[in-house]
């Protein structure tokens, strides 16, 4: 028996304004889609891997979500490390550095936090 990782999910409020961060910030691009009534489901790739990140939205929701401690992550790996800083630095998302790893996060607008990390580490 294996298993493989298939994608990950979050609850986001506004569509298109997730849409719009994933793309600019990270590159994610639509990979496919399901619309239901009361909800839409949007699955991310980067092109290269098999995993996907799942985007909820529930059409009907109004308030954010609650993300308790926020004591989880995605991690995404870069090519360019110091280019995507100063891309994310410009976007104002940097939500906290760790130099001495050479590691930071990013706040997606839902307030998920995402992990920088040169391809390299």
């Amino acid at each position: 028996m294996k298993f493989t990782l298939a994608h990950n999910n979050i609850n986001v409020l506004d569509l298109k304004k997730s849409l719009d961060f994933y793309q600019k910030a990270l590159q994610l691009t639509e990979a496919r889609r399901h619309e239901a009534e009361d909800f839409t489901l949007i699955y991310l790739g980067d092109g290269k891997t098999p995993h996907l990140l799942e985007l909820t939205w529930l059409h009907d929701r109004k308030e954010p979500y609650d993300l308790g401690e926020n004591e989880f992550h995605i991690a995404l790996l870069v090519d360019d490390f110091e280019a995507a800083h100063a891309l994310h630095k410009s976007m104002g998302c940097i939500c906290y550095e760790n130099p001495e790893m050479g590691i930071y996060f990013i706040n997606d607008p839902d307030g998920y936090w995402i992990e920088i990390l040169p391809a390299d580490k």
